[in-house]
């Protein structure tokens, strides 16, 4: 297990554009974006809180979403982006497809970030059955995985190992946004 060193205010300062914390369900995109929301001093936004009840009912059901149900969702998390282009935010979303994070890159004015959390599907499917209280059930990690392109080649992105502490996640965050922003 690695860590990183925390970074300075002054540091963390730097960082100001959007980021999406992204991945599957289980990766611990919230738990993650808000350390990491307060740790940069930038707002947070739960991008599950942007979801229209119809998506939510759906995935409840245990129904996987299609490309049709989440334009709209993601057209309001491009909407957030854009609001903080300049200023920053933290904002969750899974961010599974190529396409999804263009449309998201194109609406913050390709000023963004993403921190793309990464584990195995066993640690996957063991964080998603010890949640509590979570509308996505386990059985949608497999449609997750099957539509996930990763991002490891995109220029915008950070890849986190989640097999961490969320807050050593966190850190590790911030270290690769850093490098991200210098770069």
């Amino acid at each position: 297990m690695s860590t990183a060193a925390s970074p300075s205010a002054f540091e963390a300062h730097t960082v100001r554009r959007p980021i999406i914390v992204m991945g599957v369900a289980g990766c611990g995109k919230s738990s993650v974006g808000a350390r990491l929301a307060e740790a940069l001093g930038l707002p947070y936004q739960e991008g599950d809180d942007l979801h229209p009840q119809a998506n939510i009912a759906k995935m409840s059901k245990g129904t996987p979403l299609t490309d049709d149900d989440r334009w709209p969702w993601l057209d309001r998390i491009g909407e957030i982006l854009a609001d903080h282009a300049s200023s920053g935010i933290v904002l969750t979303c899974s961010s599974l497809k190529t396409v999804y994070r263009d449309r998201l890159r194109a609406a913050a004015g390709e000023k963004l970030a993403f921190v793309f959390l990464d584990g195995s599907k066993a640690l996957l499917t063991r964080r998603m059955g010890d949640r509590e209280g979570h509308f996505m059930p386990t059985s949608l990690l497999e449609s997750q995985l099957a539509t996930l392109e990763r991002p490891d080649q995109e220029a915008d992105v950070v890849v986190v190992d989640i097999d961490n502490t969320p807050e050593t996640i966190k850190d590790l965050a911030i270290d690769g946004l850093r490098r991200l922003v210098a770069g």
